[in-house]
């Protein structure tokens, strides 16, 4: 059965930058803020949107395969929100059965972002490695943003 954890984080960076680089620079932006985790995102098929197929290519050590491979299963402009599923490697190559992250993004104010996320999970085993709990993603996923708050402040 899956399961959601769901938490949020306000990011001092403009709504529409921030979309940008969230649902179409992110094969750009990931290696620059992830610079000792992510060695590459490559685009294996589609254009973007729904259904394309994302190989996110990790550092030695990172992750048990070396990758996570990833399916747009939304991308909605007009909301502000992006769904990606893992298909391949990464978590599911640790305990997971299925593993997706949804980011929502709405404005605060001029330079400041709400963004939502959802991570929707499921395992086949009681025992469930700590480092892929929703409770541990969710910092990952939350510490990527704060990343790339800093690297749009300073960097961009």
């Amino acid at each position: 059965m899956i399961k959601e954890f769901n938490t949020q984080t306000r990011v001092s960076v403009g709504l529409e930058t921030l979309w940008t680089v969230l649902s179409k620079d992110f094969i750009f932006i990931s290696p620059k803020v992830l610079p000792t985790i992510v060695k590459d995102v490559q685009v294996i098929e589609g254009d973007g949107g729904v259904d394309t197929i994302l190989i996110f290519n990790f550092f030695p050590g990172v992750s048990p395969l070396g990758f996570q491979r990833e399916r747009i299963t939304e991308f909605d402009e007009v909301s502000h929100e992006i769904g990606l599923q893992v298909i391949e490697g990464g978590y599911l190559s640790q305990g997971l059965s299925y593993y997706k992250t949804t980011f929502q993004l709405s404005s605060i104010e001029e330079l400041e972002t709400l963004v939502n996320v959802k991570i929707s999970y499921d395992h086949e085993s009681d025992e469930i490695d700590e480092n892929v709990k929703p409770t541990k993603t969710s910092q990952s996923t939350l510490m990527y943003l704060k990343r790339l708050e800093n690297y749009l402040q300073n960097e961009a």
